[in-house]
């Protein structure tokens, strides 16, 4: 089994807006990102964007424009030479409904767990928003809160995950 390093994606890999990231033009990557999941995946880890997208359960957006958001990120990461293993996004609003994969639920980490091999007790999610933590917990992972836009390489470092 392998150790997974999941990331959220507003404020941890892209920049926080404060509202919904809506379109590729507002998609702003956060420097050093590409470095720090680079240094991660040559440290063991499988590095796995987890993040909630309701805008398209309130119709703010579709999933064609989060798949662009995600492929921009793939290629940014290509170009750096690196990659993540998967990018799971939940796409429901909680005033649609409940669902089990949105965050503070575990279910996409343990998605991503079972598609690849992780061992949740070794692995770690670093997210700006306490749901993050409790879906970590809830999965049986270590959760990490750090504040919006802070810089991932220094997250990893300081937190013994480098």
């Amino acid at each position: 089994m392998k150790k997974g390093l999941f990331l959220d994606r507003d404020g941890v890999i892209n920049r926080e807006l404060g509202t919904h990231t809506t379109s590729l033009a507002d998609f702003d990557i956060l420097p050093g990102t590409p470095e720090a999941i680079t240094a991660a995946v040559a440290a063991g880890w499988v590095v796995v964007v987890i993040t909630n997208q309701s805008g398209i359960g309130l119709g703010m957006y579709d999933h064609a424009a989060v798949a662009a958001m995600h492929e921009r990120l793939r290629s940014v990461l290509r170009d750096a030479g690196t990659e993540v293993a998967d990018i799971l996004y939940c796409p429901h609003h909680p005033q649609q409904g409940r669902c089990l994969c949105r965050k503070p639920g575990s279910l996409l980490l343990e998605r991503a767990a079972a598609r690849h091999g992780i061992d949740l007790a070794a692995s770690v999610m670093i997210g700006d928003r306490q749901r993050d933590v409790d879906a970590a917990n809830g999965a049986g992972a270590r959760g990490i809160l750090v504040a919006p836009d802070r810089d991932l390489m220094d997250t990893l470092r300081t937190n013994g995950l480098l």
